[in-house]
């Protein structure tokens, strides 16, 4: 697959930003966050695409969006930690690629494929000619559309840019709900010009990490659920993210067993969306980075008893995400442990994102370059989940020849039928 990009051009706000917010201070939450972009790939069928004016409509609603959303227009200054939101618009490249759609979101496609439909590299922020927000607009030979955004983590997490795509959308459509952002965090979290955290993500893609993905349906999850038992669904059923997210947990620590030839100790961080959990509620439309990390934390004995006891791995994940346990963070940068992180982005509307062509028939992530790394979407009948999840190769191959999770009913997408995520047109 090419992908040759045939413009790009900066979009500015069509409204220039007041001095008073001229200048944006990031919060300590921000200040924390690896240098990287959130990203999101949202691919739009051929009979919902009508012809080459969507393109100028796009890029006259992101100039007019962007007032709202200023300090995407901005640059970011590292030193100073602050974004000088200077108008300098945000970066949109058009795209055109030598297949068709379904050849990408079907199952012979490989995730690394995918990147070629983002306007930068995942790991390509923070430097003062990065912009804070990129859009490349692919399109394929059968008419349809993929559009690839990348917005920097050092002020979006990833429910601010679902925010930011959502009031994109429905200026776009025009007569949608106006959302209005607001960008206090830094009066919540006041910064303290601290360095980054580092992920190990770089500017350059590593082709160490590969992303697998994985489709679990409604059959699947309830399939998980009934391996707990009877008292303790009904009491209290765990939701599928927690039953879905304690199975991939599970395999990664017996891959990792595997691998070193002992179990270690263990650490799972969930990002947890802090706009859910403040006394008084924060505005739902509150941007930044407004997420931060529970922690599970084990001993390697502890870590082995949770490989072997799936119950045992939901039980202790749903306590930890009521307990918050952050002191947990601290150790784990440990060599002698292993870290998985996950990130739940089921909540998010991505499904109804219209930019005046129709809904998208399949959103999706790409590689994404962290290690041990998972994210969860929905699925598009909202009762599955899709993820993403990012190993090392070694760790990869592991996981093929142990099929850890074949007995889940699981399928990875590499079994997964057109039928799931193409539409019935030749697109």
């Amino acid at each position: 697959m090419k992908v040759n990009v045939v413009s790009k051009k900066l979009i500015r706000p069509y409204k220039t930003t007041p001095p008073h917010l001229r200048t944006y201070k990031i919060s300590l939450i921000d200040e924390l966050n690896p240098s990287m972009h959130v990203i999101r790939i949202l691919f739009y069928p051929s009979d919902q695409v009508v012809n080459g004016k969507h393109v100028k409509s796009l890029e006259e609603s992101l100039s007019q969006v962007l007032p709202l959303f200023y300090p995407l227009a901005g640059r970011y200054h590292k030193d100073e930690h602050y974004v000088d939101c200077n108008d300098e618009g945000a970066e949109l490249s058009i795209a055109e690629v030598d297949c068709k759609l379904r050849q990408l979101i079907g199952p012979e496609v490989k995730p690394e494929q995918l990147n070629l439909l983002l306007p930068l590299e995942i790991g390509a922020a923070d430097e003062l000619t990065d912009p804070m927000l990129a859009v490349q607009i692919n399109k394929f030979l059968c008419g349809g559309l993929a559009i690839g955004i990348c917005s920097s983590h050092r002020i979006f997490d990833s429910c601010s840019q679902a925010i930011f795509l959502k009031a994109w959308s429905n200026v776009a459509i025009e007569g949608g709900l106006q959302i209005c952002p607001d960008f206090d965090s830094p009066t919540y979290f006041p910064p303290q010009n601290i360095d980054p955290i580092q992920f190990g993500v770089s500017r350059t893609r590593d082709t160490s990490i590969l992303t697998k993905r994985f489709v679990f349906d409604k059959n699947a999850i309830q399939m998980l659920r009934e391996r707990l038992s009877p008292e303790w669904r009904k009491e209290r059923p765990p939701s599928r993210v927690v039953v879905v997210s304690a199975v991939l947990s599970q395999a990664i620590l017996r891959s990792d067993r595997k691998k070193h030839g002992k179990s270690r100790a263990s650490i799972i961080g969930q990002a947890v969306n802090v706009r859910e959990r403040t006394i008084p509620p924060i505005s739902k439309y509150a941007c930044g980075t407004w997420a931060s990390m529970s922690f599970l934390e084990s001993t390697a004995d502890e870590s082995y008893a949770l490989e072997c006891n799936f119950f045992e791995i939901v039980s202790e994940m749903r306590k930890v995400l009521i307990d918050c346990e952050f002191e947990a963070a601290q150790k784990s940068d440990s060599p002698d442990t292993k870290v998985i992180w996950i990130s739940d982005w089921s909540k998010f509307e991505d499904y109804e994102l219209d930019f005046g062509y129709g809904k998208p028939i399949w959103p999706s992530l790409a590689d994404v370059p962290v290690q041990d790394f998972m994210i969860l979407m929905n699925t598009k009948d909202n009762d599955g989940l899709k993820l993403g999840c990012s190993c090392m190769r070694p760790t990869c191959h592991i996981w093929n020849r142990m099929r850890i999770l074949d007995e889940y009913g699981v399928y990875s997408l590499t079994n997964l039928r057109l039928a799931l995520v193409v539409a019935t047109n030749d697109t």
